[in-house]
């Protein structure tokens, strides 16, 4: 890499506050918040509206869409593919 051009890579925590989950990890990103990690330092903390711990789609709470009844209503509505 080129120096001097690239922002500075440094440990960040990012905290969901509506699942109370929060994790340690790398980033180019900023914050003026910090938050004391269990391993005693204190480091950068972003709060996120959404991670893996509350969306729906990684813990399960999906709905499923019945997508066939939907097919059926609209050839129903419309009439049948060209035939």
């Amino acid at each position: 890499m080129k120096p001097g051009i690239h922002p500075e890579y440094r440990p960040l925590v990012f905290r969901d506050r509506a699942a109370g989950h929060a994790f340690l990890t790398r980033s180019t990103a900023t914050s003026d918040h910090t938050v004391v990690w269990e391993d005693g330092h204190s480091y950068p903390v972003i709060d996120v509206e959404v991670s893996s711990a509350s969306h729906p789609f990684f813990t399960g709470r999906q709905r499923v869409l019945d997508t066939a009844g939907r097919v059926e209503r609209f050839e129903q509505r419309y009439g049948g593919r060209g035939r």
